[in-house]
């Protein structure tokens, strides 16, 4: 298991993260010149990123309405949850059922920051700094226990997340995936999806930027044979591993994602009953 150092309570504004840029991309003010300075650049290599985070954030919202909606499910723990936008969750949880719990998970200070003053007032959601590898730490964090009932079936999201881990054999994206699914009853799901590129040069370029960018905090852009690895042993649901924007369209004329140097892609898994 991943055991890096402390996780830092400092905010650096001249270093770019995955989370602020998501932020900028969304239309948000919790960035820095830094990070919409690399998204700049960013857009140089593969201009349809701001599309493609504004497709994830809703296909995050389609999935947590179904999930409640059709499934009952009623807590939540989302890895790498980025900056309070609007429709988090929570939100979108609550709504349907305002009895819902959510954990939230992101090791940036800046995410503890900003999370905790918005709820504040709201304990049925909590917003806990942590390395998405640690899972055991995770699981066993006080307000984890308190909010979350590991016996009951619940709802696991590694939301746009995976890619900002390298592979390992202890804490890669595998390795985390099941040991999270170890931890969950029956009935569960885990929600996984990551960007990926079927071209080589595509997969180097944008790699090698975000390491470079990020000072070390990246994984790779991978394929989609890797993220179907992640899901070995689940159920997916319907319909299947996809480019998100085509998972269960809200209509017809739903934005899709149209142009392909990259795409976020995965879906839905369940442990079966």
């Amino acid at each position: 298991m991943h055991t890096g150092n402390q996780l830092s309570t400092e905010i650096d504004a001249t270093v770019p993260t995955a989370a602020r840029m998501y932020d900028y991309y969304l239309g948000g003010k919790d960035n820095y010149a830094a990070d919409r300075a690399a998204v700049e650049k960013l857009d140089e290599v593969v201009p349809s990123t701001r599309r493609l985070a504004l497709n994830n954030r809703r296909f995050l919202q389609r999935v947590v309405r179904v999930l409640t909606q059709e499934y009952g499910i009623r807590q939540y723990l989302d890895h790498g949850s980025g900056l309070p936008t609007q429709d988090n969750v929570h939100q979108v949880a609550q709504r349907i059922d305002p009895t819902t719990q959510v954990v939230y998970v992101d090791n940036d200070p800046m995410v503890l920051v900003h999370g905790r003053a918005l709820l504040e007032q709201d304990k049925r959601t909590v917003v806990i700094q942590a390395d998405m590898r640690e899972t055991d730490a995770i699981f066993e964090h006080a307000e984890t226990q308190r909010l979350i009932d590991f016996s009951q079936p619940a709802c696991v999201l590694f939301n746009s997340v995976f890619h900002c881990i390298p592979d390992s054999d202890t804490d890669g994206p595998i390795a985390v995936a099941r040991r999270v699914r170890e931890r969950l009853a029956p009935g569960s799901f885990l929600v996984m999806c990551q960007l990926v590129s079927e071209d080589p040069e595509v997969r180097r370029s944008v790699t090698e930027f975000m390491d470079r960018t990020t000072q070390g905090h990246w994984g790779r852009v991978r394929q989609e044979s890797d993220v179907a690895s992640y899901f070995e042993g689940l159920e997916i649901l319907e319909p299947g591993l996809v480019e998100v924007s085509t998972w269960r369209p809200d209509t017809e004329v739903a934005p899709r994602q149209l142009t392909q140097e990259w795409i976020e892609f995965g879906g839905v898994g369940r442990i079966p009953l």
